[in-house]
């Protein structure tokens, strides 16, 4: 049958022999019934014994051949089902850690398999899963035959994990089950930056199909395993003993780091930074890839059109589709507190099902895990789709849990006694200096600089040293605009005498920079004018600032564009304010970015070359080798200029 043996070898140990028949088989050519005995003797076995990481990957090639004919992959599926299923029924304790241990090394076997099929599938529609049963094959009396095997698991998995408690003996699974979803859902990683309505993500589409009280369960779940933070269990019940010992290596911090039948190695990355509380990282890493899951749908009368098959999905996603809509982030959106509920007060009540969570306790969670990049997308994703969460957060006593200055992390000056205000001001300013010098971010220095004038009238007791960053900041702006101008002055006299047309193309640019620039020292002066004008009692280091550094705003007070601001320093003037709008395609941003943090996170791992979703080192050492990296980066800095132009903020009229 190949390289693995499919007879039980000589190696001194009755379990190692039958272990590596039972899998040496599972991936082998004959193919094993649904109701077969198999199964049970294939996921009853201890898992003791070790295969070094060349004999699973000979293996996974071997599966990857074989499931078309067997369909052990939709089996092992319906089977974990079926276990999950039966867990939730009532069943005495022995009978119910026989069915534990089953759920957990199917769930396990899976992982891995699944993930190989994935990531080294070349079909669109990733016909190489096979997740459905050849029409010969025999069933059990009550399985439907033509039922959609994704949705069959992603239903009993959703359903498990809303309807269980995470306990010692449930604890291993509800671990494992998450990983299986990463791995299940890590199909996105195969399809571009921009959605497409034909990217191929089953297990996703069908747990985005499933009913909304299930979800509501399954999201409640998933946000109180993150509230809780459950530290990782030191001593396993002994009939998991065994499988304890295949967890992913760097989340396992004290038990012996030996692995068994299927290596590590080969399903995580070994760089993880060893999470102590790692049920609560993949609770909140699969809470993201679910709620920023995004799907086009194409209307019908598209769909026939031929031209469709030479679009880009670009053009497809942003053109001619429309959202299905996220019920899990509809679920989020709509999450209540469980101590109360707007309805007592308006006497309107939600109806359906809806999810309640403590907000009290993941108000102070989000506050003590701030440093972490997935909390702070949590954050975010409540604030701006959750008008509940974001009015308690308003109204909450102790808004210091969240934003209460820590400044010894800021090397470039020593900040005693520095303000809440101060101390925002400081850090827009110095990422707006970072940015010119680095980033050139058009829309990060638009946000920060609206951020800035949205403060300003609000101003109480600006520092000496916020004050002369935001002098220092206008002098900065006022360098780079002469400088632009002058060039843009050189280009237009150049122009004239050269030959027609010759240059059009740098004076656009340089013309498009400097109207940036013009706009950039606009806001600046708004913000000065708004701090004299609504707070200046309160603020008396910027009128100081102000004084000290006249000379920075002399050659502007009879320019053209400038002069009525710089007047308006010691006159009154008309208070401005900014929205935030999110841009029409924020799913371009966050599912790479949710999945990049699942990789620096939860320690999952896949093949460079597979991914598409987002550029990855590999990718782009390999393309400087081929000297197309120049290609690259232009046609990259073109897609971000085209987010750019997307994102926007709004000033109210």
């Amino acid at each position: 049958m190949g390289g693995a043996s499919s007879t039980p070898r000589n190696t001194g140990s009755d379990d190692v022999s039958v272990a590596e028949y039972l899998i040496s088989t599972f991936v082998g050519e004959k193919s094993f019934p649904l109701a077969s005995d198999y199964w049970n003797k294939l996921l009853e076995l201890p898992l003791s014994s070790r295969w070094p990481s060349d004999r699973v990957h000979q293996a996974c090639e071997l599966f990857g051949r074989s499931n078309g004919y067997t369909r052990h992959l939709a089996k092992l599926l319906i089977h974990l089902s079926w276990c999950l299923q039966e867990l939730l029924q009532d069943s005495d304790d022995d009978q119910a850690s026989s069915i534990y241990k089953r759920a957990v090394n199917a769930t396990y076997i899976l992982s891995v398999f699944l993930k190989h099929l994935i990531e080294n599938g070349k079909s669109d529609g990733l016909e190489e899963l096979h997740l459905s049963l050849d029409e010969s094959e025999p069933v059990p009396h009550g399985f439907v035959m033509d039922q959609d095997i994704q949705n069959f698991v992603m239903h009993s998995v959703l359903n498990f994990i809303g309807s269980t408690e995470v306990s010692l003996n449930s604890y291993v699974l509800h671990q494992e089950l998450l990983k299986f979803m990463i791995v299940a859902m890590s199909t996105q990683l195969l399809s571009g930056p921009s959605p497409g309505p034909r990217d191929a993500n089953p297990f996703i589409d069908a747990a985005m199909s499933q009913e909304k009280s299930l979800v509501c369960l399954a999201v409640r779940r998933l946000l109180l395993n993150y509230i809780s933070r459950t530290p990782q269990m030191q001593k396993p019940i002994c009939i998991l003993m065994e499988i304890y010992q295949a967890f992913w290596k760097e989340l396992v911090l004290q038990l012996v780091a030996t692995f068994v039948l299927l290596p590590l190695n080969y399903l995580v990355n070994n760089s993880g930074d060893g999470s102590k509380h790692p049920l609560a990282e993949f609770s909140l890493h699969v809470l993201l890839i679910l709620t920023n899951y995004h799907k086009p749908i194409m209307s019908d009368e598209f769909l026939t059109d031929k031209s469709y098959d030479s679009a880009t999905s670009e053009s497809i996603s942003k053109g001619h589709a429309f959202s299905s809509g996220n019920i899990f982030s509809k679920a989020l959106a709509n999450a209540r507190d469980v101590e109360f509920d707007r309805s007592d007060v308006e006497g309107n009540a939600y109806l359906g099902p809806h999810v309640r969570i403590p907000f009290a306790s993941l108000f102070d969670t989000l506050g003590m895990c701030l440093a972490d990049e997935g909390a702070v997308l949590l954050l975010y994703s409540l604030l701006q789709g959750n008008s509940d969460f974001k009015e308690n957060v308003l109204v909450q006593t102790d808004l210091d849990t969240m934003i209460l200055p820590s400044v010894p992390w800021y090397k470039e000056h020593l900040l005693h006694q520095m303000s809440l205000g101060s101390l925002m001001v400081i850090i827009l300013i110095r990422t707006v200096q970072y940015n010119l010098s680095k980033l050139r971010d058009v829309y990060l220095q638009t946000t920060c600089l609206a951020t800035l004038a949205n403060m300003a009238p609000h101003a109480h007791h600006l520092s000496a040293y916020a004050s002369q960053r935001l002098v220092s900041l206008f002098y900065m702006l006022s360098r780079k605009y002469n400088k632009l101008s002058e060039l843009t002055g050189e280009k237009l006299q150049s122009i004239k005498i050269s030959f027609a047309g010759e240059g059009d193309g740098v004076s656009e640019d340089l013309a498009a920079e400097l109207q940036i620039f013009t706009d950039f020292l606009r806001r600046v002066l708004d913000i000065l004018n708004a701090i004299l004008t609504y707070a200046l009692p309160r603020n008396p280091e910027i009128v100081y600032a102000v004084m000290h550094r006249q000379e920075v705003f002399q050659p502007f007070k009879n320019h053209q564009r400038f002069h009525e601001l710089v007047e308006n320093i010691y006159t009154m003037f008309t208070q401005l304010h900014f929205s935030y709008e999110q841009e029409g395609h924020p799913k371009e941003f966050f599912i790479p970015y949710v999945w990049q943090l699942v990789f620096s996170r939860c320690g999952f791992s896949f093949s460079p070359d597979a991914i598409n979703l987002f550029p990855v080192p590999h990718q782009v050492e390999k393309q400087e080798e081929d000297g197309r990296g120049e290609v690259v980066e232009e046609g990259k800095e073109k897609k971000v200029q085209e987010l750019i132009i997307e994102q926007r903020i709004v000033l109210d009229p």
